[in-house]
């Protein structure tokens, strides 16, 4: 295997949820053979080049994502929030505080 198809190997697998090499996703099998089969298949492969460029371009792609996630999750922190927490926080943010209410009380 070349550095280069290594690197490529490497990005792919960075980008996939940790699991330990003894018990891979059926993913990362299949990934991990498609890499194997392709180093002896290079000569033979016309479209070879072509395959690794796709491969670089996904891993990029997860990469993209991964990112993209991060930056939603800590730029947009209410999409979780509950509609309660959500009024309770903004009145805060204006100087209120909201009283608590009790559980089971009519509203």
């Amino acid at each position: 295997m070349t550095p280069h198809l290594r690197s490529t190997y490497r990005a792919i697998l960075r980008e996939l949820p940790r699991r330990t090499l003894s018990n891979p996703t059926p993913l990362q099998q299949r990934i991990r053979e498609a890499f194997r089969t392709g180093t002896s298949e290079q000569a033979a492969d016309p479209h070879f080049e072509q395959r690794v460029q796709e491969a670089e371009q996904m891993a990029q792609y997860a990469r993209a994502q991964r990112t993209y996630a991060a930056l939603v999750k800590r730029y947009n922190p209410g999409m979780t929030m509950t509609e309660k927490e959500k009024i309770r926080l903004t009145a805060r943010r204006v100087g209120f505080d909201l009283p608590v209410a009790v559980e089971g009380a009519k509203e």
